[in-house]
C-alpha cells in the first residue's frame, strides 16, 4: 500500500498514465478548512503536460472533480464544479460536482480524467518480445507484475500518478497558509551545468518571517515565468540549453530548490520519523530524482563547524546552513532542499538494450512524446510533497497536546428567570 504522508494527514492515488483518470484520496484534512476547486486547478495547471513550452507536447486539461468530503449550507455554491457523467448502451446520467465549501473532517475524493491519450505509441513495448527503454520501469515492472502491466505510458510508474501529489498538496498548503502564514515555493536552479546565481532561499533579507502579501507576490511572478526560476539571466539561458536538447534527440538533468516559509517551530521527532528523514524520503522517492540536499547540503562537507554552525541570538538564528531543522525537528527558519533529477529516460538517440526475455537489441523509439528536462515540470510536486509532510508532521506534534475542552458536547445554558419588581 502506498500512502504519501500520513498517518495523520496522508495521500492515496490510482490511475495509469493511459488510463481513463487519476483518482485521489486525501485522508486527515481538518475540518472547517476553505476548500476551493479553483484554487486546486491552479497548482494542476503548473504540473499539467501541455503547460510549459519546454516540456512534453503531450496536452492534458487536466481538470479536477470533487466528489467528496467538501460541504456548505449554499448548496449552489457548493455544487458548481464541474458535472459528470457517464453513458453507454443502457446507461445516461450525470450529476454535479463540488467547486467550494469546507472540509468535513472525512476523506476527500477527487478525479481527474485522461484525454489525450496516444497509446498506439507503445506498441513496440508489449509482450515479452516488447523492447525496452533503457532507464525507465519497462523490465523490472514486467517481470515483477509476471507479465500482467500497462505498458502504456509507463503506466502506474508515470509523472502522471504525480496529479495525486499535488491535489493532496494543494489541500495541505491551505491549511498551512491559515494556520501559520506558510508558503512553499521552488525554482530551478540548475540545468545540465548551468547554474543559477539567484537563489530563493536567499530572496528575503530577513527569513524568519516574511509577510505572506510579499509571498504571494514572489509566488505569481514566479508562475508567470517561462521557466519557473527566480533567476531571469539563468532562466534565458537555461532555456535555450533545453531547445538545443531536444532537437538532438536527447535529454537533460536539472536541479529544483523548494523552500517552505513561516515555517512553525518545534516540529518533527528526532530519529526514525524525522522531518529530515520524511523530506529526503518523499522528496527523493519522485519520478527522475537522484539527490536531496537539506540547507547548505554538500557544500558542509568542505567546511569546519565554525563556518557552518548558525550563530544563535536573542532574536533566534542568524543563518539558515541547517535547512530549517535541526534533530529533524523544525527551527522556525525556512525548510530549505535542494532536488537534482536525471536526465529524462525517453530519448530519441539510438541505445543499447534488450527485449522483456533478455534478447540484446539496438533500441530506436518509434513514437512518444516526452520531457527533454523533467525538472521543468517538477517543481510543483515537489512543493505539494512537502506540503504534505510537514502538516502531517505538525498534526502528530499537535496529538501530543490534549485539550480536554475539545472532548464535550456543548452544554445548554438555563434561561435567566426575570425576576419582576
Amino acid at each position: 500500500m502506498e500512502i504519501l504522508g500520513g498517518p495523520l494527514f496522508g495521500v492515496a492515488g490510482a490511475g495509469e498514465s493511459h488510463g481513463p483518470g487519476i483518482t485521489t484520496i486525501v485522508f486527515g484534512c481538518p475540518a472547517g478548512t476553505p476548500i476551493d476547486r479553483a484554487q486546486i486547478q491552479y497548482f494542476l495547471d503548473r504540473r499539467r503536460p501541455g503547460g510549459n513550452k519546454h516540456g512534453t507536447p503531450r496536452n492534458e486539461k487536466d481538470q479536477v472533480v470533487l466528489l467528496s468530503g467538501v460541504y456548505q449550507d449554499d448548496s449552489e455554491t457548493l455544487l458548481a464544479g464541474p458535472s459528470i457523467a457517464i453513458s453507454g448502451e443502457d446507461i445516461d446520467a450525470s450529476t454535479e460536482s463540488y467547486q467550494s465549501g469546507f472540509a468535513t473532517g472525512e476523506p476527500i475524493s477527487a478525479l481527474v480524467l485522461s484525454t489525450s491519450k496516444k497509446s498506439g505509441d507503445y506498441t513496440q513495448l508489449t509482450g515479452d518480445q516488447g523492447e525496452v527503454r533503457p532507464g525507465h520501469t519497462d523490465l523490472v515492472k514486467f517481470h515483477q507484475s509476471r507479465g500482467f502491466v500497462d505498458i502504456r505510458g509507463g503506466g502506474r510508474s508515470s509523472y502522471r500518478s504525480t496529479i495525486t501529489d499535488v491535489i493532496g498538496g494543494a489541500i495541505a498548503r491551505s491549511v498551512l497558509k491559515q494556520q501559520f502564514g506558510t508558503v512553499v515555493l521552488s525554482s530551478i536552479c540548475q540545468v545540465g551545468n548551468l547554474k543559477a546565481e539567484k537563489s530563493l532561499a536567499d530572496h528575503f533579507s530577513d527569513p524568519n518571517r516574511i509577510d505572506v502579501s510579499e509571498l504571494e507576490s514572489l509566488e505569481q511572478k514566479l508562475a508567470g515565468a517561462e521557466l519557473h526560476t527566480i533567476d531571469e539571466a539563468f532562466a534565458n539561458k537555461a532555456a535555450d540549453l533545453i531547445i538545443e536538447t531536444r532537437k538532438g534527440g536527447d535529454s537533460i538533468g536539472a536541479a529544483v530548490e523548494v523552500v517552505a516559509f513561516n515555517v512553525p517551530a518545534l516540529v518533527g521527532a528526532p530519529l526514525y520519523d524525522s522531518l529530515k528523514v520524511r523530506l529526503m524520503g518523499s522528496l527523493g522517492g519522485l519520478n527522475a530524482v537522484r539527490s536531496v540536499e537539506v540547507g547548505a547540503g554538500t557544500d558542509v562537507i568542505e567546511r569546519l563547524g565554525s563556518e557552518n554552525n548558525d550563530s544563535i541570538r536573542s532574536n533566534g538564528y542568524q543563518g539558515n546552513n541547517h535547512g530549517g531543522m535541526l534533530g529533524g525537528i523544525t527551527t522556525g527558519m525556512p525548510i530549505v532542499c535542494r532536488v537534482g533529477f536525471k536526465p529524462t529516460s525517453t530519448i530519441n538517440k539510438p541505445q543499447k538494450s534488450v527485449r522483456k526475455n533478455m534478447e540484446e537489441i539496438d533500441f530506436e523509439l518509434k513514437k512518444g512524446r516526452h520531457d527533454p528536462c523533467v525538472g521543468v515540470r517538477a517543481g510543483v510536486t515537489l512543493e505539494s510533497r512537502l506540503a504534505i509532510e510537514l502538516l502531517n508532521a505538525v498534526m502528530q506534534q499537535q496529538a501530543n497536546r490534549i485539550d480536554a475542552s475539545q472532548f464535550q458536547l456543548p452544554k445548554k445554558r438555563p434561561k435567566k428567570k426575570i425576576r419582576w419588581v
